[in-house]
């Protein structure tokens, strides 16, 4: 791998994302480093390293896309609100950017803005950073890169009460369904077919606007029953979530 190829990281996954297959990630909340090298071993297609519920600073985020990017393993950062961390993160080689909880056409806005160079957004342009390989790749070079491979977009769709979805979607590569939290935002414990149709009019948004579709489930197998058996981009539970159920299988073990 060479630094540049952030954008090759980027072409994959897009390709991974109409595969007909599901490219199936995980959230990485944990710091150290060796989580995206077993991710990347285990056969994950991609990681979001998680700037929303997790206790990653800005620098850990940086670290483990750094360490991914290295290993040849597309990261997508998840953040709660573009600011200027977007660029940052950018710059040291993600392959894109989750943004939760979107529900007005102006958050999508300004994510494609803050990800895309003019005259197609209001990304500050430098060249001192991994992904310009610090300066190696010429001005015109690095922009057309950058034009041919986008960041990849993901926006977290996780109320029932949105600006219109055809709308709020069109700057999105991927529309991932929040599924615990529409749960919530419909009325804890939601009744299965209510929170099923609500995840169904996601789905049909995402296809009518040739968007990808996904979202989050606690394993592979409960995938169906959150309405995500044709998912596009599927993250399956976390670092952490694997973690803690390992050790607490262990814990059972040793007890019994």
């Amino acid at each position: 791998m060479t630094l540049a190829d952030v954008h090759l990281l980027r072409r994959r996954l897009r390709a991974a994302l109409t595969a007909g297959e599901p490219a199936v990630g995980t959230f990485v909340k944990l710091a150290s480093p060796d989580v995206a090298e077993l991710a990347e071993a285990a056969g994950f297609a991609f990681v979001v390293v998680d700037l929303e519920h997790s206790a990653l600073t800005e620098q850990n985020a940086i670290d483990l896309v750094r360490h991914a990017h290295a290993c040849g393993l597309p990261a997508l950062v998840r953040v709660p609100e573009v600011d200027a961390a977007v660029n940052r993160l950018l710059e040291a080689g993600a392959a894109g950017i989750q943004l939760s909880m979107l529900t007005r056409v102006a958050q999508a806005e300004a994510l494609a803005a803050a990800t895309r160079f003019a005259p197609a957004g209001r990304r500050s342009v430098s060249l001192a950073n991994r992904a310009a390989r610090f300066g190696a790749v010429p001005l015109a070079a690095f922009l057309g890169a950058e034009q041919d491979d986008p960041p990849v977009l993901v926006g977290q769709i996780e109320t029932g009460h949105t600006d219109p979805l055809p709308d709020l979607l069109a700057p999105l590569d991927v529309c991932f369904v929040g599924s615990t939290d529409l749960a919530v935002d419909l009325g804890l414990p939601a009744a299965p077919a209510v929170l099923r149709a609500a995840v169904d009019r996601v789905r049909e948004a995402a296809r009518s606007a040739a968007v990808a579709f996904g979202g989050w489930t606690p394993t592979r197998g409960a995938a169906a029953d959150l309405g995500l058996s044709d998912a596009d981009y599927l993250v399956v539970g976390s670092d952490l979530q694997m973690l803690a159920t390992a050790l607490r299988t262990a814990a059972g073990e040793e007890n019994q």
